[in-house]
């Protein structure tokens, strides 16, 4: 499964690269496409916080996330957020 979803993202890419040739895409566009990847990422985190399996859950991963978006929001460097939402969710579910 890896390696075809590896060719088919590569396989994109080419597609665009061939298309487009030399020519540029719109600013509006650009714009859009520098904004993909922190969507994707911001997805696949609320995915991962508030799911298990196919069901909604609200367990200590949430304490964690807070703790992550507020150290985050404070631009706390990356490991210490990393450290603080792991150390939250810890003694949530110690608790």
């Amino acid at each position: 499964m890896i390696v075809v979803l590896a060719a088919s993202a590569y396989l994109f890419k080419m597609f665009g690269l061939i298309v487009l040739g030399s020519r540029q895409l719109p600013k509006v566009f650009d714009r859009c496409l520098g904004l993909i990847p922190a969507a994707l990422l911001a997805a696949l985190v609320a995915k991962d916080t508030f799911s298990i399996g196919q069901s909604l859950v609200i367990d200590a991963r949430v304490a964690g996330f807070a703790v992550a978006v507020i150290a985050a929001w404070r631009r706390a460097p990356l490991i210490v957020v990393v450290v603080l939402a792991a150390g939250a969710t810890a003694l949530v579910r110690a608790i």
